[in-house]
Protein backbone atom coordinates (compact mmCIF):
# COMPACT_ATOMS: atom_id res chain seq x y z
CA UNK A 1 0.00 0.00 0.00
CA UNK A 2 1.50 3.79 -0.96
CA UNK A 3 2.62 5.99 1.59
CA UNK A 4 1.94 9.46 1.96
CA UNK A 5 4.07 12.35 2.98
CA UNK A 6 3.53 15.75 4.15
CA UNK A 7 6.80 17.48 3.17
CA UNK A 8 7.79 21.16 4.37
CA UNK A 9 10.20 23.58 3.15
CA UNK A 10 12.20 26.31 2.83
CA UNK A 11 14.98 27.74 1.10
CA UNK A 12 16.77 30.79 -0.28
CA UNK A 13 15.12 31.68 -3.78
CA UNK A 14 16.68 30.32 -6.94
CA UNK A 15 15.65 28.94 -9.70
CA UNK A 16 15.65 25.17 -10.16
CA UNK A 17 13.99 24.17 -6.56
CA UNK A 18 10.83 22.83 -7.80
CA UNK A 19 12.82 20.27 -10.06
CA UNK A 20 15.03 19.26 -7.33
CA UNK A 21 12.14 18.49 -5.39
CA UNK A 22 10.27 16.75 -7.87
CA UNK A 23 13.44 14.87 -9.23
CA UNK A 24 13.75 13.18 -5.74
CA UNK A 25 9.87 12.21 -5.75
CA UNK A 26 9.79 10.97 -9.60
CA UNK A 27 13.28 8.82 -8.84
CA UNK A 28 11.65 6.77 -6.20
CA UNK A 29 8.54 6.13 -8.05
CA UNK A 30 6.77 8.24 -6.15
CA UNK A 31 3.91 10.90 -7.57
CA UNK A 32 3.34 14.83 -6.46
CA UNK A 33 -0.54 14.79 -4.83
CA UNK A 34 -0.81 18.89 -3.94
CA UNK A 35 1.29 21.32 -2.83
CA UNK A 36 1.29 24.91 -1.66
CA UNK A 37 4.40 27.48 -2.39
CA UNK A 38 5.26 31.51 -2.25
CA UNK A 39 8.43 33.16 -2.58
CA UNK A 40 8.27 35.68 0.66
CA UNK A 41 11.01 37.96 1.55
CA UNK A 42 13.88 36.37 -0.72
CA UNK A 43 12.72 32.68 0.73
CA UNK A 44 10.92 30.14 -1.05
CA UNK A 45 8.43 27.99 1.16
CA UNK A 46 6.06 25.03 0.97
CA UNK A 47 3.89 22.60 1.97
CA UNK A 48 3.95 19.44 -0.24
CA UNK A 49 1.65 16.12 -0.27
CA UNK A 50 3.66 13.37 -2.27
CA UNK A 51 2.56 9.35 -2.52
CA UNK A 52 5.77 6.71 -3.05
CA UNK A 53 5.04 2.68 -3.27
CA UNK A 54 5.35 1.48 0.27
CA UNK A 55 9.14 -0.39 -0.90
CA UNK A 56 10.33 3.07 -1.64
CA UNK A 57 8.31 4.91 0.82
CA UNK A 58 11.24 5.31 3.58
CA UNK A 59 14.24 5.89 0.84
CA UNK A 60 12.46 9.13 -0.55
CA UNK A 61 11.31 10.27 2.69
CA UNK A 62 15.36 10.31 3.76
CA UNK A 63 16.39 11.66 0.08
CA UNK A 64 13.73 14.34 0.42
CA UNK A 65 15.29 14.89 4.40
CA UNK A 66 18.85 15.08 2.28
CA UNK A 67 17.95 17.53 0.17
CA UNK A 68 19.32 20.04 3.39
CA UNK A 69 22.63 19.51 1.22
CA UNK A 70 21.30 21.98 -1.40
CA UNK A 71 20.24 24.30 1.12
CA UNK A 72 16.51 23.19 1.97
CA UNK A 73 15.08 23.53 5.76
CA UNK A 74 12.93 20.45 5.13
CA UNK A 75 10.99 18.39 7.03
CA UNK A 76 8.91 15.07 6.24
CA UNK A 77 6.09 13.68 7.74
CA UNK A 78 4.12 10.50 6.88
CA UNK A 79 0.49 11.27 6.45
CA UNK A 80 -2.81 9.84 7.20
CA UNK A 81 -4.29 9.05 3.72
CA UNK A 82 -8.29 8.30 4.80
CA UNK A 83 -10.32 11.13 4.71
CA UNK A 84 -12.35 12.05 7.84
CA UNK A 85 -15.93 13.78 7.11
CA UNK A 86 -16.17 16.15 9.68
CA UNK A 87 -19.75 17.79 10.26
CA UNK A 88 -20.26 21.36 9.77
CA UNK A 89 -20.21 24.24 7.26
CA UNK A 90 -16.94 25.26 5.55
CA UNK A 91 -16.64 29.71 4.88
CA UNK A 92 -14.52 31.95 3.64
CA UNK A 93 -13.55 34.53 5.40
CA UNK A 94 -12.33 37.98 3.81
CA UNK A 95 -10.76 40.65 5.92
CA UNK A 96 -9.51 44.09 4.60
CA UNK A 97 -8.12 47.23 6.80
CA UNK A 98 -5.68 49.59 7.59
CA UNK A 99 -2.74 47.22 8.66
CA UNK A 100 -1.79 47.51 12.12
CA UNK A 101 0.20 45.19 14.35
CA UNK A 102 -2.48 42.34 15.83
CA UNK A 103 -5.04 41.61 13.18
CA UNK A 104 -3.99 38.32 12.82
CA UNK A 105 -4.36 37.50 16.39
CA UNK A 106 -7.59 38.93 17.19
CA UNK A 107 -9.20 37.04 14.21
CA UNK A 108 -7.72 33.59 14.92
CA UNK A 109 -8.17 33.94 19.10
CA UNK A 110 -11.81 34.51 18.00
CA UNK A 111 -11.51 31.49 16.04
CA UNK A 112 -10.04 28.99 18.31
CA UNK A 113 -12.29 30.24 21.43
CA UNK A 114 -15.18 29.25 18.47
CA UNK A 115 -13.07 25.70 18.24
CA UNK A 116 -13.23 26.72 14.11
CA UNK A 117 -10.61 25.23 11.88
CA UNK A 118 -8.45 27.09 10.06
CA UNK A 119 -8.04 25.38 6.75
CA UNK A 120 -6.30 28.07 4.52
CA UNK A 121 -4.92 31.46 5.25
CA UNK A 122 -3.12 33.93 2.58
CA UNK A 123 -2.25 36.97 3.68
CA UNK A 124 -0.98 40.31 2.18
CA UNK A 125 -0.07 44.14 2.12
CA UNK A 126 -1.41 46.56 -0.33
CA UNK A 127 -0.83 50.29 -0.76
CA UNK A 128 -4.11 51.83 -0.09
CA UNK A 129 -5.36 54.11 -2.88
CA UNK A 130 -5.84 57.75 -2.18
CA UNK A 131 -4.99 57.42 1.67
CA UNK A 132 -1.18 56.32 1.83
CA UNK A 133 -0.42 53.82 4.44
CA UNK A 134 -0.78 49.97 4.18
CA UNK A 135 -3.79 47.58 3.84
CA UNK A 136 -3.86 44.38 5.34
CA UNK A 137 -5.85 41.87 3.22
CA UNK A 138 -6.37 38.41 4.45
CA UNK A 139 -8.23 35.64 2.36
CA UNK A 140 -9.35 32.13 5.09
CA UNK A 141 -11.39 28.72 4.26
CA UNK A 142 -12.64 27.89 7.90
CA UNK A 143 -14.45 24.49 8.71
CA UNK A 144 -17.17 25.23 11.30
CA UNK A 145 -18.12 22.68 13.89
CA UNK A 146 -20.97 21.33 14.02
CA UNK A 147 -23.72 23.07 16.12
CA UNK A 148 -21.78 26.26 15.60
CA UNK A 149 -24.35 29.17 13.85
CA UNK A 150 -22.40 31.21 11.04
CA UNK A 151 -24.85 34.07 12.59
CA UNK A 152 -22.87 33.94 15.82
CA UNK A 153 -19.64 33.78 14.61
CA UNK A 154 -20.37 36.61 12.19
CA UNK A 155 -21.31 38.51 15.00
CA UNK A 156 -18.16 37.86 17.14
CA UNK A 157 -16.20 39.04 14.05
CA UNK A 158 -17.65 41.92 13.26
CA UNK A 159 -17.34 43.39 16.31
CA UNK A 160 -13.37 42.32 16.68
CA UNK A 161 -13.45 44.09 12.72
CA UNK A 162 -15.39 46.80 14.58
CA UNK A 163 -12.54 47.47 17.11
CA UNK A 164 -9.19 46.72 14.86
CA UNK A 165 -11.06 48.77 12.27
CA UNK A 166 -10.84 46.05 9.22
CA UNK A 167 -14.09 45.02 6.91
CA UNK A 168 -15.17 41.46 7.82
CA UNK A 169 -17.16 39.49 4.68
CA UNK A 170 -18.78 35.88 4.30
CA UNK A 171 -18.74 33.90 1.57
CA UNK A 172 -19.32 30.58 0.83
CA UNK A 173 -16.99 28.51 -1.19
CA UNK A 174 -17.42 28.07 -4.88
Amino acid sequence: MPKDFVVTFVARDRPGLVDLMSEVVTAHGGNWLESRMARLAEKFAGIVRVQAPDDKAEAMADALANLSDHGFRVTVEEARTEETAEAGKVLNLEILGPDQPGIVHEISHCLAEHKVSVEELETSLEDAPFAGGKLFRAALTLHLPAGLSEDSLADALEEIGSAVMVDVTFGTPN
